[in-house]
């Protein structure tokens, strides 16, 4: 079945059971699917989830914007990879930002808000040209500026 048939406007960006998940158009007007794998940073086919997705929307699985994608990939990105380079720095810096408000009990501030927003739209990018250069297929620079 073509993502038209499924009536789908792609891509499509999702929260499944927390975990980013992206379906993008395939050339032949098909779509696949794509999850965050939390410990490379990459991506894992997920074609297996496309149903459950597209019948389920609610509960566990949560439609996102292409800004909010980036943002809570990053956010796990974040969380859970540990390496050197600049990428870990600006993460590094992230989480000093949300360190700093957690120890004092308040939201974030409209500046560090922006800054963090920032930061997470522009480690996607540098993430997303590496795991391409890899040669990780589902990796795509451009959301973060679509």
């Amino acid at each position: 079945m073509t993502a038209a048939e499924h009536g789908l406007g792609l891509p499509a960006y999702y929260d499944y059971y927390d975990t980013p998940v992206k379906m993008v158009p395939t050339p032949e007007g098909g779509l696949t699917t794509w999850k965050l794998d939390r410990w490379t940073g990459g991506w894992l086919p997920a074609n297996d989830i496309i149903d459950e997705i597209l019948c389920a929307v609610g509960g566990d699985i949560f439609v996102r914007s292409a800004e909010r994608f980036v943002q809570r990939t990053e956010a796990e990105r974040g969380r859970y990879l540990k390496g050197d380079g600049p990428i870990f720095a600006l993460y590094e810096t992230v989480n000093a930002i949300e360190d700093v408000a957690r120890a004092e009990g308040r939201p974030f501030t409209a500046e560090e808000a922006a800054l963090i927003a920032g930061i997470r739209r522009r480690t996607f990018v540098m993430f997303e040209e590496q795991l391409q250069q890899a040669g990780d297929p589902g990796a795509d620079p451009t959301i973060a500026t679509s």
